[in-house]
């Protein structure tokens, strides 16, 4: 006697994204609830200064990773923006980077009364790692979407690190526990789940916050992409290291919304323009 059993036909769940970082990240807002900042150890970009100002106000919490409260306390003077460690509530880290005039100035708390400073010297967790848990384990955040000062300049096996971290960081298939983006002066880079994605790269009101380079990376697992809103359009094109990659790619003059497929994680980036004084 045989059983027949029948075969059901697989299902296939394509999730759907959209983004709005211009109107997340670069509009100032009032409320300042839109996400938790985190300072890495490597300068904020004077040249981009308007931008990184906007994006601070707009944080509604403040955490430097050890060395990032150098950097914080660096671009505070020279841009005479006090106030930006005073908004400093977490520092946390091995501790082995920041200055010891930066920590004094942290520790008085006349200067930065809110400003706690964790040493935590764990060997299993990277000082950024270690700034994202507090962020995740901080409740009364009403955003767990993160921008992240610095992390791609320097040395190549630490920006690596930082990308391979952010996709540990965004392991959920619908980002359930929060987006991430990595700010680095001339580019934002943030990661595209499996699915499809529409970045609205312009927004009615507001001036062009983005240049025109965009690259799509498969850091990870090779890729199928399809695009659509860029200079050199793609459709079903695999890509992986050591294969084809899509960079130094177009946002079109007239493109409002860049549409990615992909079925895999990918990187995408895109350069930034620094905002006008009037801005």
């Amino acid at each position: 006697m045989t059983t027949e059993h029948k075969l059901e036909p697989a299902v296939s769940t394509e999730y759907m994204f959209e983004w709005h970082p211009c109107a997340q990240l670069f509009k100032l807002h009032s409320d300042r609830t839109q996400y938790t900042v985190i300072v890495l150890n490597q300068p904020i970009d004077k040249a981009y200064r308007n931008t990184a100002l906007t994006l601070w106000k707009n944080g509604f919490y403040h955490i430097a990773a050890d060395g990032g409260a150098n950097s914080v306390y660096e671009f505070a003077s020279e841009t005479e923006n006090h106030q930006l460690t005073s908004d400093i509530k977490i520092i946390v880290g091995d501790l082995d980077s920041i200055r010891p005039n930066v920590r004094a100035h942290f520790q008085n708390q006349t200067q930065c009364p809110e400003t706690k400073i964790i040493h935590d010297d764990s060997v299993d967790s990277t000082d950024f790692g270690k700034a994202v848990s507090v962020a995740r384990e901080t409740p009364d955040l009403q955003n767990k979407d993160i921008v992240v000062f610095g992390g791609l300049g320097g040395r190549v096996d630490q920006a690596l690190s930082i990308l391979h971290q952010l996709h540990l960081f965004q392991s959920d298939p619908q980002y359930r526990e929060g987006r991430m983006y990595l700010y680095s002066g001339e580019g934002l880079t943030f990661l595209l789940k499996a699915g499809v994605h529409k970045i609205h790269v312009r927004e009615p009101g507001m001036p062009d916050r983005f240049a025109k380079w965009v690259g799509i990376l498969p850091v990870g697992e090779a890729s199928v992409i399809s695009t659509k809103g860029l200079e050199w359009d793609v459709t079903q094109w695999p890509t992986s290291f050591g294969g084809q990659v899509s960079t130094s790619n177009h946002v079109l003059p007239d493109t409002q919304v860049v549409e990615i497929k992909t079925t895999k994680d990918v990187i995408f980036t895109i350069a930034v323009k620094e905002l006008s004084d009037k801005s």
